[in-house]
C-alpha cells in the first residue's frame, strides 16, 4: 500500500535520508579535502552518532556479493579500522567519496551528515561566509532604570520557539554546533520549500540543496549580538523567493528570543566581515567591544603591555628625535632622505600609540572592507577684510562709487548661503579593501606614507564599524551608530 504524505508543522528530522545518488551529496562531500573528509567519516562512525549516521553493515544472514566494489563489513569497529588505515595511506579524494556513496552509505546520507559536512567546510575555510553583526534590543524601551538584560540563549527552547515562527508551507532543518576555538555557538539552518517533511519531498526537488537555501547564525557567549550570514551567492536559476525566505527566517530569530512583556528586535551595528575572530573582538562578550585602536591598551590583561591602568609602570624609553623634513635640492626638487634608525623607531612608536595592540598583520582579526562616506562641509577660504584690499585711488570719491549697484555674483552667492548656510558638502566616498585593512594602514604609518599625528581616529579601527558616515571628523554610523 502506498504511503500518504500529510502536511505537518514539524521540522525536518536529523535522520531524514537523501539518496546517495543525489547531486548535492557528491558536491557537498567532494569540496572537502581528503584529510577533512576522512576525519568527518570517523565522526560519523562514532557510537554517539549512530542514530543519525549509521552506515550500511552486513547482516548475519546476508550474503556477500562477489561483484560488489565495496563489500560491506560486519561490524562498526571493522569499518572504523578501514578509514583509519586510509588516513595513514596516500590516495585520491575521489576514491573516498566513491566508497561513501557506493559502499558504506549506499542507502542514503542523512540531513545530519550533510550538516556536519557543511560545518566541516566552514571550519576549514573560515572566510567562506560573510557575517553581519546585529544587536538584540528591546522592541520598546523599558520604563525602569535597570540596565537592559541580555536574553538568555537556551538551545532547545530557542529552536522550539523558532520553529513556531516558520511558515507552515516551509520546512527547515536545524543543526547546532559549538565552535572549537571561539566562544560562540553556530546554528545552521537549511530551508525546504515544501509542506512535507518526507524523503519524497527531498527527492522531488533537484535544486533543494543549493547554497542559497542554507545560512548560518552565530551566538556569542554573554553578548547581546548575533552574527548572521545572509549574503547569498549568485547561483544561476535562483529566484527571489530564496531571499524572501531567508529574510523571514531572520525576522523570526528575535521573536524566538522574546517572551511575554519582553519583546526584542534586531538593530544594525554597521559591522560586517568574513572573519569571525574580528566580530568576536568587536561585538563579543569581552572587554574589547568599545576599546579599539589606541584604546586597546586598557583592556589588556598581560603585564608585558604598557597598560596605563597598571600600578607599576615600565621604565620610559629614551626620547627619539623628531623627523626632519626633506631637504630641497638646488633644482627645487625634494630629495628623499635616507631614514635612519631613530626615525623608523619614532614612526613605530607613533603607530603603537595610535593602534595599540590592534592592527597587527598576524592577529587574525582583520576586516576586509571599510566603506566611509564623508559629509563634512568643504573648507571655505578665509574672509578678506576691507582694509586688506589695496585701493589704487584712496580719494573719497572712489569710496563713494562703491555705494552703487551690487554685483550679481554677490547676490547669487548670498542666495546660495541662505539655501546652504553650513557650506558646500561634496559627496566623497572612500573604500579600503584588502586582507587586513587596519594592519595595512598601520604599516603605512610606520613607513611614513600616512601622517600618524593628523590621521583621524576611524582609520585606526577604534569606531568598530565597517561602514559609516563621517560628520565633523567622527563616525556617525550608517543604519545605526558607531561606538
Amino acid at each position: 500500500m502506498a504511503s500518504i504524505s500529510i502536511p505537518t508543522s514539524s521540522a525536518l528530522r536529523h535522520a531524514q535520508l537523501i539518496p546517495a545518488t543525489h547531486p548535492a551529496v557528491f558536491k557537498t562531500l567532494h569540496r572537502l579535502s581528503r584529510p577533512s573528509l576522512l576525519s568527518l567519516v570517523l565522526d560519523w562512525l562514532d557510537e554517539r552518532n549512530q542514530e543519525n549516521t549509521g552506515p550500511y553493515l552486513l547482516s548475519q544472514n546476508g550474503a556477500d556479493d562477489a561483484q560488489d566494489a565495496y563489500p560491506p563489513v560486519s561490524s562498526l569497529h571493522a569499518l572504523r579500522d578501514i578509514y583509519t588505515d586510509l588516513q595513514a595511506k596516500k590516495g585520491s579524494k575521489r576514491d573516498v567519496v566513491d566508497r561513501i556513496i557506493e559502499g558504506d552509505w549506499r542507502d542514503g546520507i542523512s540531513l545530519y551528515q550533510l550538516a556536519m559536512a557543511d560545518m566541516q567546510y566552514l571550519y576549514d575555510h573560515p572566510t567562506s561566509q560573510k557575517w553581519t553583526a546585529l544587536k538584540i534590543v528591546r522592541l520598546t524601551p523599558s520604563e525602569d532604570k535597570k540596565p537592559p538584560s541580555i536574553p538568555r540563549f537556551h538551545p532547545a527552547t530557542f529552536l522550539q520557539n523558532l520553529q513556531r515562527e516558520v511558515l507552515p508551507d516551509v520546512k527547515a532543518h536545524y543543526n547546532l554546533d559549538r565552535h572549537s576555538t571561539l566562544p560562540l555557538t553556530i546554528l545552521r539552518i537549511f530551508i525546504l520549500e515544501s509542506p512535507y517533511n518526507t524523503t519524497l519531498a527531498l527527492q522531488s526537488r533537484q535544486k533543494a540543496f543549493d547554497s542559497s537555501k542554507t545560512f548560518y547564525v552565530a551566538f556569542p557567549d554573554c553578548s547581546p549580538y548575533v552574527y548572521v550570514s545572509l549574503a547569498a551567492p549568485t547561483i544561476p536559476g535562483a529566484t527571489a523567493d530564496n531571499k524572501s525566505l531567508r529574510k523571514l527566517m531572520l525576522e523570526s530569530i528575535p521573536k524566538a528570543f522574546s517572551k511575554p512583556r519582553e519583546r526584542y528586535k534586531f538593530e544594525s551595528t554597521s559591522l560586517s566581515a568574513r572573519n569571525l575572530d574580528a566580530l568576536v573582538a568587536q561585538r563579543g562578550g569581552g572587554r574589547t567591544n568599545a576599546a579599539g585602536g589606541g584604546w586597546s591598551v586598557y583592556n589588556s590583561d598581560s603585564k608585558a603591555t604598557n597598560n596605563p591602568l597598571n600600578i607599576q609602570q615600565p621604565t620610559p624609553e629614551a626620547s627619539v628625535p623628531e623627523e626632519e623634513p626633506e631637504e630641497p635640492t638646488s633644482l627645487g626638487l625634494k630629495r628623499k632622505r635616507i631614514s635612519d634608525a631613530s626615525v623608523l623607531k619614532r614612526r613605530k612608536l607613533l603607530a603603537t600609540s595610535r593602534f595599540g595592540s590592534t592592527g597587527l598583520p598576524n592577529d587574525g582579526k582583520g576586516i576586509e572592507r571599510l566603506d566611509i562616506q564623508i559629509q563634512d562641509p568643504f573648507p571655505s577660504p578665509a574672509p578678506v577684510e576691507d582694509e586688506d584690499i589695496w585701493n589704487p585711488d584712496p580719494s573719497p570719491s572712489s569710496n563713494q562709487r562703491k555705494k552703487g549697484r551690487r554685483s550679481t555674483i554677490n547676490i547669487e552667492r548670498a542666495d546660495d548661503e541662505e539655501v546652504q548656510a553650513d557650506g558646500w558638502r561634496p559627496d566623497i566616498r572612500i573604500t579600503f579593501q584588502g586582507q587586513h585593512i587596519f594592519a595595512g594602514i598601520r604599516k603605512l604609518v610606520e613607513e611614513g606614507v600616512v601622517v600618524g599625528e593628523k590621521m583621524p581616529g576611524w582609520m585606526t579601527g577604534e569606531e568598530g564599524v565597517s561602514i559609516g558616515v563621517v560628520k565633523e571628523g567622527r563616525i556617525r554610523g550608517f543604519k545605526g551608530s558607531g561606538m
